[in-house]
């Protein structure tokens, strides 16, 4: 059977999460990447890690890089142009079924996992607990650098999978769409400082508050079952019947509220992708402090 006929014929597989056994099944099949993520100052770096084990056939994912290097915004959205040949450099063509891991903490796995949707690539899935579950399993895995032969990748960006600081101004009085950051509590507060320098602390006005580690097993790393996923937006005060826009620090961690909106069957949400790192900026917007 055919990797696209064991999709088509397996309704789990609508959900944008694959299993570690799934994965070591079709890891022929697939192109594996590996999107680990680390704040800057945190070593060893996240591309070294993935040299220390990746998932044998893996690539390197750099979010730093397969992003708009102009902007003076971390890892902003490069335009269509450049994401399909960063993607085709990584050995991805537009035939390929993707399935993104980061290192088990959910950074940054979903916000590759985004960037493909919104670049067009419907062929893409996430795995539930990332290198971490597999390592735990025993699961094989490689190290070293690796030298993909190149791909075609053709992207074609949809604006509505983003949102803007713009759109995000109008919104404050239209109140259209939902917002919910995926910050913990102390920062969407302001109880604490932001750990990038120049910033303001707190949130904006009118957003809810449900941090993305609550969405996740710690110690699995696993994905919490979906009963519970609603139950958090639900405390966190968000209706999944109305439009949602989810923003973080940087516009990582996002996506995994992101995710969680997709498993539920939400669709039509998107991601502000300058999240606080330009909201947050002295000369920026109205913010709020407190709870939401």
């Amino acid at each position: 059977m055919s990797l696209m006929m064991d999709i088509a014929m397996n309704p789990t597989l609508d959900d944008p999460l694959v299993s570690t056994e799934w994965l070591a099944a079709h890891l022929g099949e697939v192109k594996a990447i590996d999107a680990s993520f680390k704040m800057p100052g945190v070593l060893p770096l996240a591309v070294d890690d993935f040299y220390a084990a990746h998932i044998p056939g893996a690539v390197f994912f750099d979010v730093d890089a397969v992003s708009d290097r102009a902007s003076p915004l971390p890892h902003m959205y490069p335009d269509a142009a450049q994401f399909g040949r960063d993607v085709g450099a990584l050995g991805i063509s537009s035939k390929d079924t993707v399935v993104v891991y980061d290192n088990g903490g959910w950074l940054a796995g979903p916000r590759a996992w985004w960037m493909f949707l919104s670049f067009g690539h419907a062929g893409v899935r996430v795995l539930d607990g990332g290198l971490k579950k597999w390592r735990a399993e025993g699961r094989p895995v490689e190290s070293g650098k690796v030298s993909p032969e190149p791909g075609h990748f053709t992207a074609t960006f949809d604006p509505l999978f983003v949102r803007d600081k713009a759109q995000l101004v109008s919104n404050l009085s239209s109140c259209r769409e939902q917002l919910v950051d995926a910050r913990a509590a102390a920062r969407f507060t302001g109880a604490v400082m932001e750990p990038r320098q120049g910033l303001r602390s707190g949130h904006i006005p009118g957003s809810r508050n449900l941090s993305y580690a609550e969405l996740f097993d710690p110690g699995t790393g696993v994905m919490k079952p979906l009963d519970d996923i609603r139950a958090a937006f639900s405390r966190a005060g968000v209706d999944l019947a109305k439009p949602v826009v989810t923003t973080c620090g940087s516009g990582v961690s996002a996506a995994v509220l992101t995710l969680a909106l997709y498993r539920l069957g939400a669709r039509g949400s998107a991601l502000y992708d300058g999240s606080w790192s330009e909201w947050g900026l002295v000369e920026g917007p109205p913010i709020a402090t407190g709870p939401a």
